[in-house]
């Protein structure tokens, strides 16, 4: 009995494409017979016991190399993420200003932002873009270098309110 790569993947509980993809890395529809199954299986299952990436450190909280308490820092950070978000910002939007607010220089580059708000840096480039366009966030270049660093105008809440 010759099945369809649909029917396959509906009695597999998977997508048809998933299906087809799997034959043609494994020699196409005309060799996959059974050795060649039982080969493509072990291949599989020999792909899903490589190790694992380790989960990444959790991200630094705030700078406390001024004796402040980083979990105290975390959730002012939380707060004032969560207050902005009920104003209305979307919740990536929301994250970004609060997690710079917490900073002691007030500028994180995109990498510090990935790497604290754990997130990806595609998230970070739109989030920025958004930022910029309302007004809420702008770029500046550290003199000498090519990395952008990312600020929260301190005139922001004056032209707010």
């Amino acid at each position: 009995m010759v099945l369809g790569f649909a029917e396959i993947g509906r009695r597999l509980g998977r997508p048809a494409s998933t299906i087809m993809r799997e034959v043609t890395r494994n020699g196409g529809p005309d060799a996959y017979g059974a050795q060649r199954a039982q080969r493509a299986q072990e291949a599989t299952e020999q792909r899903a016991r490589r190790r694992r990436q380790a989960e990444p450190p959790a991200p630094p909280v705030g700078d406390s190399s001024h004796g402040r308490d980083p979990q105290a820092v975390q959730n002012l950070t939380e707060s004032f993420a969560m207050l902005l978000e009920q104003q209305g910002m979307p919740r990536m939007a929301a994250r970004m200003p609060a997690c710079l607010y917490v900073t002691d220089s007030g500028t994180l580059t995109a990498a510090d932002l990935v790497e604290r708000l754990r997130v990806s840096p595609a998230s970070i480039s739109q989030t920025v873009a958004f930022l910029e366009q309302q007004g809420l966030l702008r770029r500046e270049r550290t003199p000498g270098g090519r990395r952008e660093r990312y600020v929260v105008d301190d005139e922001l809440w004056v032209r707010s309110s």
